[in-house]
């Protein structure tokens, strides 16, 4: 019993980490048609500023996540303002641009931090554990689950009962539409590529608690598993990612531990396929 809840946490812990991933690329691509590989850099950006505030500069955990999650933020800002503004009507160009960011960023900080993984900075107060049901389960596991669940309910309450997002919603079923009205849409688009791209930071701030280190790939590594939770929960659908966020953390965890080691992915790529066999839009296919 105590393994299972022990995979259970841990599960719902990566779950999390994907969900805080895959919410900013699902939205960025639900709402504004923008497949965007950079996106894992942006995670790298604010996992490093993070590790930076926190271990070069001596911040505090609690400034320190803040502090990335701005920086990859702004990074998000400039990238789309600079590279994606100007392709919003060329998606191969956006695509081409996209990859090569997401391959010059990591490589980057490769070149001024070095290939090796940095140890990550953790509170005493998250660095330990906590006994439940007979398990041993370290407390990041639990503030990653808390950080997901309130990025879904400030994401569902922007898109459901702001302005900007009533603005986002019908500019994404007719744009021309709402231009004619005199709204700019290009703002709100601007707004919610800087809210994904919070997201991916907040996600490479907080991703340090569950691996403990920060390396230049790892905004690599978890963008793909967040491709697969938005293709999972439906294009654009923010609950349809976390509900397949949560999904593709637990089977990982369970197939990782119940069978060889490395047929945790295999069996997410399998779980996958019979899914798009079966519902072809993902768990919901619509904007929620």
């Amino acid at each position: 019993m105590d393994t299972i809840v022990l995979l259970s946490c841990t599960g719902l812990g990566l779950g999390a980490l994907y969900f805080l991933v895959a919410s900013g690329l699902s939205l960025i691509f639900g709402l504004m048609d923008v497949l965007n590989f950079a996106h894992g850099a942006l995670l790298s950006i604010g996992a490093y500023a993070t590790w930076w505030a926190g271990a070069e500069a001596g911040f505090p955990f609690w400034l320190a996540v803040p502090f990335g999650t701005l920086v990859g933020t702004a990074a998000a800002v400039l990238l789309e303002f600079f590279l994606i503004r100007p392709l919003y009507s060329r998606p191969r160009d956006q695509i081409l641009a996209t990859v090569g960011v997401g391959l010059a960023v990591p490589a980057l900080l490769m070149g001024v931090w070095g290939a090796d993984a940095r140890p990550f900075p953790q509170p005493a107060l998250l660095s330990g554990t906590w006994h439940l049901l007979g398990a041993t389960v370290p407390v990041n596991r639990f503030v990653l689950v808390a950080a997901a669940g309130l990025l879904l309910l400030a994401l569902r309450l922007f898109l459901a009962r702001t302005r900007y997002g009533l603005i986002v919603r019908a500019g994404v079923e007719d744009r021309a539409m709402v231009t004619a009205l005199g709204i700019d849409v290009r703002k709100a688009f601007s707004l919610v590529f800087a809210i994904g791209g919070a997201a991916a930071a907040l996600g490479g701030a907080l991703g340090g608690l569950y691996f403990g280190s920060v390396n230049p790939g790892q905004g690599t590594g978890l963008l793909i598993f967040a491709f697969v939770v938005v293709v999972m929960g439906g294009m654009g659908s923010v609950t349809g990612a976390a509900v397949a966020s949560v999904c593709v953390g637990l089977v990982q965890q369970f197939a990782n531990y119940y069978t060889a080691a490395g047929l945790g992915d295999l069996s997410v790529v399998v779980l996958l396929a019979v899914l798009l066999l079966v519902r072809p839009r993902g768990l919901t296919g619509r904007l929620a």
